[in-house]
């Protein structure tokens, strides 16, 4: 194989989900595309790199300091709904029946890939439910992957919360273990928010 073509494929087998044979023929119809296809793709990549970044107060991605959520004045502060990562958020938000805010936890408890409570979103948390607690009532509705990561990232998280006072709620189960909200389709995650329960 052609060098720069190996180079090209590798690069693009580090997505997710791409193996040998699908990076070798994305590379070739990279290499299919007009001059101006490929620099329209090449600057896509560089301006979502250089301007996307995490929302300062819930941790979105956006391309100002708060995400469109955050900006949203119609939305309730009392409902904080708890993910794992930025897809979540997307996933939920093709539901439109949640009008809450999110708190994106940029990933799970999971000791195994030394990842402790310290390495996420935790704090800022916790700072988040302490200020609406001191406004009125606050439900924390974890949103966490049914995985066990995300089980025990649920758990640690309702043994927090519970009692600073918050009510904890958890995703209804419609949503199959081992599943990842980003590939459930809009009627289970909506029913799934209908049917959530207090931990």
């Amino acid at each position: 194989m052609l060098l720069s073509l190996e180079i090209l494929s590798e690069q693009l087998r580090k997505l997710p989900g791409v193996g040998a044979k699908t990076a070798l023929k994305y590379a070739m119809a990279l290499l299919e595309l007009k001059d101006s296809e490929a620099e329209a793709f090449v600057s896509a990549i560089e301006n979502a790199r250089r301007n996307i970044r995490s929302c300062d107060r819930c941790f979105n991605l956006c391309e100002g300091t708060l995400c469109t959520v955050c900006a949203d004045q119609t939305r309730s502060d009392a409902q904080l709904c708890v993910v794992e990562d930025a897809r979540a958020v997307m996933a939920m938000e093709r539901v439109s029946g949640f009008k809450g805010r999110y708190h994106v936890l940029e990933g799970v408890i999971s000791p195994m890939d030394g990842v402790g409570p310290e390495q996420l979103r935790i704090s800022e948390l916790v700072d988040r439910v302490n200020e609406q607690l001191e406004k009125g009532e606050c439900e924390v509705i974890v949103a966490t992957n049914s995985t066990v990561e995300g089980e025990t990232t649920a758990m640690y998280l309702t043994k927090l919360l519970k009692p600073m006072g918050a009510k904890v709620t958890r995703l209804a189960y419609g949503i199959p273990v081992g599943a990842d909200l980003e590939y459930a389709d809009e009627v289970t995650l909506g029913r799934a928010i209908e049917g959530r329960r207090e931990i």
